[in-house]
């Protein structure tokens, strides 16, 4: 006998997520986002997000990919679990607090724009060798929840990022975890458009919100290779889905802390599913 399951599906800047409160009832969660993000027999989208009590913040946020793997951490996702949070949960505090597997992120939300604050991004290297296709390519690499690697390119609209993506993710610099692959372009000064090859997807996505903090801070990095004090240091991000995100950070010393993302996220349906 199929359950029935509550769920409201959301899109943020392009990113698809199913999103539903946790299961009273033993539920294998793998199993059902598998099910329920293939786009031609379930719902159709990136991932599910899980809203689940928490003894260390207001909320837990568990994000399940649409392969059945569990992320760290989702931007695009921590924006669209805010929206639903105010939407549906009413909280008493304007700025709540979020358990992720990547740590504490804060978030809010008014209608369907919300901005998250996420934990401080780690292990940035700005030159990295990586050899794809017997090419010898310098790349850059940072972990703003989830690892990332940054390509720098110019004409990004004809990058075959599907088929040079997972040369790259799965490259042995980045085992065992492998790495997400965003492949960046400046368009002017304070604004750069991201395509990005993400993992657990296992395909190119409209957008991925960590994926835009990362490009976003690692192109500020680049053109701004002298600052090492700076407050709302600030870099906008276009993304595949033609949406812009905004990031924004401090820069102190040579640490990279204060790191909010702000842009849509977008209530698209209610409904049951049958699983």
């Amino acid at each position: 006998m199929n359950k029935k399951i509550s769920f409201t599906k959301m899109a943020g800047a392009g990113n698809d997520f199913i999103v539903i409160d946790a299961p009273q009832k033993s539920i294998d969660l793998k199993k059902l986002t598998i099910q329920v993000c293939d786009r031609s027999t379930g719902l159709g989208a990136d991932g599910v997000l899980i809203l689940d009590k928490s003894k260390k913040a207001d909320y837990k946020m568990r994000i399940i990919n649409a392969d059945g793997s569990e992320a760290e951490m989702c931007g695009n996702g921590a924006r669209c679990m805010a929206a639903y949070i105010v939407a549906d949960k009413k909280p008493k505090k304007k700025l709540f607090t979020m358990e992720t597997l990547a740590g504490i992120v804060e978030g809010e939300a008014k209608g369907e724009v919300a901005n998250v604050h996420l934990s401080d991004p780690k292990d940035y290297r700005a030159d990295v060798a990586v050899t794809v296709n017997d090419r010898d390519m310098h790349v850059s690499y940072i972990d703003t929840g989830v690892p990332h690697t940054i390509v720098f390119v110019d004409g990004l609209a004809n990058i075959d990022v599907s088929n040079i993506g997972p040369l790259i993710r799965y490259h042995e610099v980045f085992k065992p975890r492998g790495t997400n692959v965003n492949f960046v372009e400046q368009m002017k000064e304070g604004l750069v458009h991201a395509r990005t090859y993400e993992r657990g997807v296992e395909d190119e996505t409209r957008a991925c919100g960590t994926g835009s903090v990362a490009s976003a801070i690692v192109s500020f990095l680049k053109a701004n290779p002298k600052v090492h004090n700076k407050t709302k240091a600030r870099m906008n991000v276009k993304t595949s889905g033609g949406e812009i995100l905004e990031v924004t950070f401090d820069i102190v010393g040579d640490k990279i802390t204060n790191v909010w993302l702000k842009g849509s996220a977008k209530f698209v349906a209610r409904g049951e599913y049958y699983y």
